[in-house]
């Protein structure tokens, strides 16, 4: 059987199973990809906003990253500052290369792109379609799946790709665990839309020791602001009067990972095989990387290699982002004292600004071997 003739299921048309399915149509395949939801993520309701470089470098081959940068907007600073001070500021245009460090770029745009592209190789996802259950072996697995008007299908695909998010119904169904905690805080979030444009270039974190505002432009009229103070909209510094409250959120953060991303021909990608604090803007991008990876290797036969090759570069990222989520909602007046005393003065230090803003790119994990000029 040729490889292009391999049957594959994908469950979920999030970002990650649209940009697994590309990658994939683009390399001869024809992919069938499934969803329990009615359509693409709400763009008023997009969590995900940061796009960073390696997801550009990774969407290149397929010009999906032509038009997100035509769509985005790039963010030309970050900023951290605690009572009315600015502790440091970071340029990420200094990270250099092809495409900008990051960009903001609502997840609900995103989807709908790589769905354009997606149906220019004439795959399209079948919405409203659940994967109820999974039987045989791993290496054989059987799947049944159900409709919205109540029929079923059974069918039994060379692979199957678990991309359907942190409840995941092929990680319950294939067993694998799902080892993690969660932060005590609850995590508030508010979309305002303003009457005129604002400038939605830069990133900004307020520190109220303790407690944090972060400021992320979603588009040239609307920011969001996230913060673990209940009463946090009172420190919000509106760029201009008038702006409307479009969305809001409550949610807790939680830190898991599979212990591995594969079982036989059952694959998992994206929040499916882990979860994290957005702090970093790294959820959404890892799970396109975990996405262009698996299509990589089952094209070239070495599909079993993904876990292998992808586990220390999930790892990696949940270090570091419970890091920088421990060290903007730290309490105690001493811990918080001495991050606003050092911060400032570790942020000179050349290679520790590059390490930042490596990592802000998306380039601190194995660049994409089958593209030339990756970082």
């Amino acid at each position: 059987m040729g490889a292009g003739h391999r049957s594959i299921l994908i469950a979920g048309a999030g970002a990650t199973g649209l940009a697994a399915a590309v990658e994939l149509a683009r390399r001869g395949f024809r992919p069938r990809i499934i969803d329990s939801d009615a359509g693409p993520v709400p763009l008023a309701e997009s969590r995900a906003l940061g796009i960073n470089a390696r997801t550009l470098t990774l969407l290149s081959p397929s010009r999906v990253a032509d038009t997100i940068q035509q769509e985005g907007h790039r963010i030309d600073r970050f900023r951290v500052r605690s009572g009315g001070k600015v502790l440091f500021e970071i340029d990420p245009s200094k990270i250099g290369g092809r495409f900008p460090a990051i960009q903001a770029l609502a997840q609900g745009h995103t989807e709908r792109l790589l769905l354009g592209k997606l149906s220019d190789y004439e795959v399209e996802p079948e919405w409203q379609t659940v994967l109820e259950s999974i039987s045989g072996t791993m290496d054989k697995p059987h799947v049944t799946l159900r409709r919205a008007d109540g029929s079923r299908e059974e069918l039994d695909p060379d692979i199957l790709i678990g991309a359907d998010g942190a409840h995941s119904a092929v990680r319950k169904a294939a067993g694998f665990a799902f080892p993690g905690d969660a932060l005590e805080e609850s995590f508030h979030l508010v979309d305002y839309r303003y009457p005129q444009p604002i400038d939605a270039h830069y990133v900004e974190i307020s520190l109220f020791n303790p407690g944090m505002v972060g400021r992320i432009p979603v588009s040239r009229d609307t920011v969001r602001y996230i913060s673990t103070l209940p009463d946090f909209e009172s420190h919000i510094e509106h760029p201009v009067p008038g702006g409307e409250l479009v969305w809001a959120a409550n949610f807790r953060i939680h830190f898991r990972h599979v212990e591995r991303m594969s079982n036989g021909n059952v694959f998992l990608a994206g929040d499916a095989a882990h979860i994290h604090s957005p702090a970093g803007a790294r959820g959404m991008n890892l799970g396109i990387e975990d996405a262009c990876w698996v299509a990589y290797l089952i094209s070239e036969g070495r599909e079993q290699d993904y876990s292998g090759l992808r586990m220390p570069a999930v790892k990696m990222v949940l270090k570091q982002t419970y890091g920088l989520t421990r060290l903007v909602t730290m309490h105690h007046p001493v811990a918080t004292g001495l991050r606003n005393f050092f911060a400032p003065l570790l942020i000179r230090i050349p290679g520790i600004t590059r390490r930042i803003l490596r990592s802000v790119a998306g380039y601190d994990t194995p660049p994409p071997v089958w593209i030339d000029d990756a970082q």
